[in-house]
């Protein structure tokens, strides 16, 4: 059980590196996705089955969604703030 835990440990850290490094929120939100699943495993790994359902809801479901959301609300109020683009100018 000890070389699971081990190998749970080394995966939490590894994604977590992953999130750190993504830069484009839209693959920033898939990647914690997978992160929370990689927790989840790592909970159920230790013993903590009510922890690791936790977390496969919130960390692997509903934060990664409202990340989304948030994203697409962004979107879209940039894209009314914005100017329509002045058409190409004509060749002379």
């Amino acid at each position: 059980m000890t070389a699971l835990l081990a190998v749970s440990l080394v995966m939490v850290a590894a994604s977590g590196t992953v999130v750190l490094l993504t830069r484009s929120p839209l693959a920033q939100a898939v990647v914690l996705s997978v992160h929370g699943l990689v927790l989840t495993v790592l909970f159920t790994v230790g013993g903590a089955p009510d922890v690791a359902l936790s977390q496969v809801t919130v960390g692997a479901a509903v934060v990664p969604l409202m990340v989304l959301l948030a994203l697409a609300k962004t979107h879209t109020s940039h894209a009314r703030d914005q100017p329509p683009p002045e058409p190409p100018a004509e060749p002379t």
